[in-house]
Parts: structure tokens; sequence; C-alpha cells
């Protein structure tokens, strides 16, 4: 199966329904759109509504990314959800079947702890309020939401759960991530991949981790002081952000994932966008490939000049 882009798989996932759990912004927002641009009915859930925002204190809303996926050719659907409150996930759920009668793709990327981490400080130097909050919004969340969710997409056998996270499973367990809390909440992403693979294997339902490479999110374009259009500018203050993709590079990842009738042969594995681009075929939107975390690996982490020649 080869999709050049996004518009390959177009219909590909009609009748199928998705709860994209966390798509306020960032990777979650463009998974659901690509997975709209499949043809797929998506449940944008999040805590940023145009009524109110969240502690990411951030103008982005579910209700944007409802539109965007309808725009796409598929359906959106914003709901708000607290992850964090079981009640509000369990009617979620509830919600979804009454309204559907099926789950076939479920994403845990739930986080929303960017302004909570305190990095480049030791254990005993961390605030404790804040570094359990950051455990509680980037693993409870996802435990809470499978909990609920998983029982409605083993109904039907293909089901696909991905766990986003940042960094492979190889990348982490021999890097450390510049503070503990954020170091524990993507190592157990993926390994809760891994976990509920093996729950779900004998439901003919698929677990994966999954991680972008250096996304542009729209708080990372925000900081770098860039659009999505200009983004190139950003490497003359930080060069090696020339290995950096689109959110919709990962999205496309999930919609190449969830349309794979063979999706099967992931399962339990922690993956990357640059990854999957390579076995699918798809690309980021202005037709590269970039294969973030090998860069890191053989450019960045080693202290090389930047240079993204052959890793796009």
């Amino acid at each position: 199966m080869v999709i050049d882009s996004a518009k390959d798989i177009t219909g590909a996932l009609a009748g199928k329904v998705a709860l994209v759990a966390g798509a306020t912004r960032g990777a979650g927002r463009q998974i659901a759109v690509q997975l709209g641009a499949a043809g797929a009915t998506v449940y944008a859930t999040g805590r940023s509504t145009r009524e109110q925002r969240s502690e990411m204190d951030r103008p982005e809303t579910i209700e944007e990314t409802a539109e965007l996926v309808t725009a796409a050719g598929g359906v959106g659907i914003a709901v708000p959800v607290d992850h964090l409150v079981p009640e509000q996930v369990r009617a979620l759920v509830e919600r979804i079947d009454a309204e559907q009668g099926r789950l076939d793709v479920l994403v845990n990327d739930i986080w929303g702890a960017d302004p909570l981490i305190t990095w480049h400080k030791p254990v005993w130097e961390q605030p404790l309020e804040a570094g359990f909050r950051t455990l509680r919004l980037a693993i409870d969340t996802h435990i809470i939401t499978s909990h609920y969710a998983l029982p409605l997409l083993i109904r039907n056998p293909g089901g696909l759960v991905v766990e986003m996270g940042d960094g492979t499973t190889e990348y982490n367990a021999t890097n450390y991530r510049l503070s503990v809390f954020y170091d524990l909440a993507k190592t157990s992403v993926n390994r809760l991949a891994y976990s509920q693979a093996q729950e779900l294997r004998e439901h003919g339902a698929t677990a994966v981790a999954l991680t972008p490479g250096w996304i542009r999110s729209e708080l990372m374009l925000d900081l770098f002081g860039v659009t999505e259009e200009n983004w190139r500018d950003a490497t003359v203050n930080e060069p090696h952000f020339v290995i950096s993709e689109s959110p919709a590079f990962v999205g496309r990842a999930v919609a190449a994932l969830a349309a794979d009738p063979d999706k099967a042969r992931w399962s339990g594995q922690s993956l990357s966008s640059a990854q999957l681009a390579k076995v699918y075929g798809f690309t980021d939107l202005d037709g590269s490939q970039p294969d973030a975390w090998r860069y890191i690996v053989e450019v960045q982490d080693p202290g090389k000049p930047a240079d993204a020649t052959g890793y796009r």
C-alpha cells in the first residue's frame, strides 16, 4: 500500500468512526483533519472551546478542529471533554455508541502540560505539584480514555489505538528527556501502547505508539515568531529546526495506518512519522519526508552543524 499524498486515500475511511482525544491543536488537530480527509467521522475532544480556554491558554479550539475535519471531507464533531474526569469520558463514549454504534480508531493524544514542565532541573528542584499534574495529564488521561473507549472499539475487528508521544522507545530508552517528569511521561506512553497491544490482539485490534519529529505546532511556530509559510526563517536562530515537520505529516501517518488492512503487523511497536512515510509513501505538505529522529541521533545530538541533506 503506497500513499503519495493525503488525497490518495480519499474515501478509504468512509463509514469509519474515530475519536481523537486531545484534538485542539498540534498533532491532534491534524490527525483529526487527515482522518477526515480519508472520509472518517471524527470526534474531536479537548478542553479549549470558544467559550473557555484550558490552562494552555491558547486560542485554538476544538470547534475549529471539527470544522477543519468537515472541510477536509469528513464529518467533524467537537465534544468538550476533560479526560481526567471519568464521568465525562464515559459520557463521551456513550454518545459515540448512541450516534454511531461503533468506534474504529482511538487516538490518545491528550497532553496539555507544556506550561508545567521545568527543564534542566534535578528532581529535588522540581515543583512536585506541577510534576504530578504533568503525569496525570500525560498518562492518567490516556488510561481513563482507553478504559471507557476500548469496549466499543473491540466490538468490530480491525480497530486501531494510537498512543501519541515524543520519541521512539529506542530513543527514549537511552536518552534523558531533560526533566524527570517529562521523561517518565513520554516513556510511559510508549509502554502503554505495548501493553494495550497485548490485551487487544485476541480481539483483532492493534495498538501502536507513534511520535512525530520536531513538530511545527502552533505553539512552536509562535515561539520562533514564524508561520507555516515562512518557518525556515526560524533556522537563523535555531539551525536544527531545518529538520522540522508540519503536524500534517504525523496526521497522514495515522490516516495511512488506519486505512491499512494489514495494520496488525505494527501491533505493540513504537513508530515514527518518518518510518511510516517510507513504508506508505506519503509526504509532508512540502513533498518531503523529514526523518527527524535519525537526524537527531546522527547530526543534532553529536553536535554536528545543521544540515538536513539526506534527511528530508
